[in-house]
């Protein structure tokens, strides 16, 4: 059974979508509200371990996935940023406004992109806390491309093929922007396209959060 938890939205988007610049706007120009996120910018001391693992996994895991780590054991190592998310959210004060970066909805995408189907650890996930909204922050694979230096940034969480090119990430960003939009069909979605300048994006997207206060 879905629970909706009443004080936090997540912001959810297709890679480089301008997210992480984001909630650090809003931690500039909102200091009120509670920011949640696997990025070392938003961890705290005691929840470094959050950022190795992170780092452990692009350097060593996603270069030899499929050769030397399986998309099981792949999916194993990024749960821990799926429960993380979910033991802060469940910490917080229900009061305080709340945005959380992500969630697990772009990590279960990712997995089943990877060919993990139905793994019984999602029937878990979607039984987490839901937020009271989504806003998916989008752009264009073209303009996604552009902003991964073409492929120069990208991991093998974000493309398909064994090397990142324009087609095999359009295709893969295509897919991951459907089934994270089917994944949260179930809840209140404001899509914003994003924008060049990170502070007038961050302002529409807090104006959709406000009005939900109204």
């Amino acid at each position: 059974m879905r629970t909706t938890h009443a004080g936090f939205s997540v912001l959810l988007g297709p890679d480089y979508a301008g997210k992480s610049s984001v909630m650090s706007e809003f931690a500039r120009a909102s200091p009120s509200w509670r920011l949640i996120s696997t990025d070392e910018n938003f961890l705290e001391p005691a929840h470094a371990l959050i950022g190795r693992l992170r780092r452990d996994l692009a350097v060593d895991v996603l270069p030899s996935l499929g050769r030397d780590y399986s998309p099981e054991f792949t999916a194993s190592l990024l749960q821990t940023a799926v429960v993380h998310l979910r033991d802060r959210i469940e910490e917080g004060d229900r009061t305080v406004p709340t945005l959380v970066d992500s969630y697990y909805y772009k990590i279960l995408a990712k997995c089943r992109l990877t060919g993990l189907g139905d793994n019984p650890m999602f029937t878990w996930w979607r039984s987490f806390p839901q937020p009271r909204r989504v806003v998916f922050l989008d752009v264009s694979p073209a303009a996604a491309w552009r902003r991964s230096g073409n492929g120069a940034a990208a991991n093998r969480l974000e493309y398909y093929g064994e090397r990142p090119d324009r087609a095999g990430f359009a295709a893969f960003q295509t897919r991951l922007r459907r089934l994270m939009l089917d994944e949260v069909s179930h809840l209140p979605v404001t899509v914003i396209r994003t924008r060049g300048d990170v502070v007038e994006t961050a302002q529409a997207i807090r104006e959709v959060l406000s009005d939900e206060d109204r």
